[in-house]
């Protein structure tokens, strides 16, 4: 894909990140928290979780403090998803060295772009206003019901926050929502559409109506009694996912851009790759060829080798379906060096973030280049035969990471692979 202007590629770096997770309201405090292997599965807490909800339980965003971000009156007007957005977008912003609009080194708005994905949006304002329609009738329906829930909306309100005019919109393909984020963000810039873009993922569905369709699909643990190893990809005994809210954002910039106004750069974001299943509107196709097709694309966009590859942040979901078939996958596209490589899964601490997270992941992944470090994948008890694979289980492995991939699967059918590359390389 070249640059119509000039007949290239463009390079794409990281330059900031942000991170709002179940485990940590920033990147530090998170990253500190996965190393550490810390659960952030609880009992839920933001609604009456009743006997009736087959799963009481999730990964909440906790002490989180949007009054750090907005005033009183903007957060009675922002849904908690967007509120999620501001927060990781300010952080990465400050990390890249570009908060400040008057010291962006000539960075034109038309060159700045904002990409955030959710799957879902505003799911706790629609159920509000759906109970204040039922109760108080059409005229008492907020004016804000549709700015609040509509999930580009952060998109949008990011670029009004840092006056980005470039490329702006949101991805929704569920649990890849973010990740194609990133990965459009990948390719714009690659073109050389523009020069610095905002991308990541938001979500906060921890409400009664999601908490009920998801039970209803059976898709989530209902180890309602010990929350925190409810998740648990890859094990045996794995039952479903944990529901997670949060946020993540990545400051995207062509290394040009970066290296002349003397950024420091985190990783390099190299490769992309994306597939439909084209195969069940929930299940995963069982001999995971959308999952490989996506792989494949991402380390041939990479011009990478299976064999360079260091580490998987699997999708991972803790279901029983998809852990077996994102591992097939794994095996037929890396073949013997499957096993010789991590294929973690940090959902088994922050749970699934949905729509966001693939953005958390890609920070993480991004993380995970610099410092050298792969979280564990916690909750590990009994092996089961056809997950096979080394998944880093109850263990902190420290060495080097030079290519890392990053999964992500959506309901659907919708698959998205993104690969980092250590800083330098």
């Amino acid at each position: 894909m070249s640059n119509a202007g000039n007949g290239r590629e463009h390079r794409v770096v990281i330059t900031g990140v942000g991170l709002v997770t179940p485990v940590g309201n920033d990147v530090e405090s998170s990253w500190n928290a996965l190393l550490s292997g810390v659960s952030g599965a609880t009992v839920i807490t933001q609604f009456h979780a009743t006997e009736e909800f087959a799963t009481r339980i999730a990964c909440e965003v906790k002490g989180f403090d949007p009054t750090r971000y907005l005033e009183a009156k903007e957060i009675k007007r922002n849904d908690r998803f967007v509120q999620f957005a501001i927060a990781v977008a300010d952080e990465a912003m400050e990390a890249a060295g570009l908060a400040d609009p008057t010291d962006r080194n000539g960075l034109s708005p038309e060159r700045f772009g904002v990409l955030i994905g959710s799957g879902i949006g505003g799911m706790q304002t629609f159920e509000d206003q759906c109970r204040v329609l039922i109760n108080k009738g059409a005229k008492r329906v907020s004016p804000f019901f549709v700015p609040m829930f509509i999930p580009d909306m952060a998109a949008g309100v990011v670029s009004i926050r840092f006056g980005a005019r470039g490329p702006n919109y949101a991805t929704v393909s569920a649990c890849a929502s973010s990740a194609h984020a990133i990965g459009d963000a990948f390719r714009i810039l690659q073109r050389g559409d523009a020069d610095v873009i905002l991308a990541g993922g938001t979500e906060a569905a921890i409400t009664p109506l999601c908490i009920a369709g998801f039970s209803s699909m059976r898709a989530m643990s209902t180890r309602n009694q010990d929350p925190e190893t409810a998740s648990r990809p890859f094990d045996a005994g794995r039952d479903g996912f944990v529901i997670a809210e949060g946020a993540g954002a990545l400051v995207l910039e062509t290394l040009e851009h970066a290296q002349a106004r003397g950024a420091t750069i985190l990783a390099e974001l190299v490769g992309y790759g994306a597939s439909g299943d084209a195969y069940h509107i929930t299940a995963p196709e069982p001999t995971g060829m959308g999952a490989q097709v996506a792989m494949r694309q991402a380390l041939r966009d990479a011009g990478v080798e299976p064999w360079e590859v260091d580490y998987i942040n699997s999708h991972g979901t803790s279901t029983p379906h998809n852990d077996v078939t994102e591992t097939v996958a794994i095996k037929v596209v890396f073949q013997d060096h499957a096993h010789k490589m991590i294929v973690g899964s940090t959902k088994s601490m922050v749970g699934h973030l949905l729509g966001a997270a693939g953005a958390v992941e890609t920070v993480i992944s991004a993380l995970v280049t610099r410092e050298g470090k792969i979280p564990p994948t916690i909750n590990f008890f009994d092996p089961d035969p056809e997950c096979d694979l080394d998944y880093g289980h109850n263990r902190m492995v420290e060495r080097p990471v030079r290519v890392v991939l990053s999964n992500s699967f959506g309901f659907g059918g919708h698959n998205a692979t993104l690969a980092v590359r250590r800083w330098g390389e």
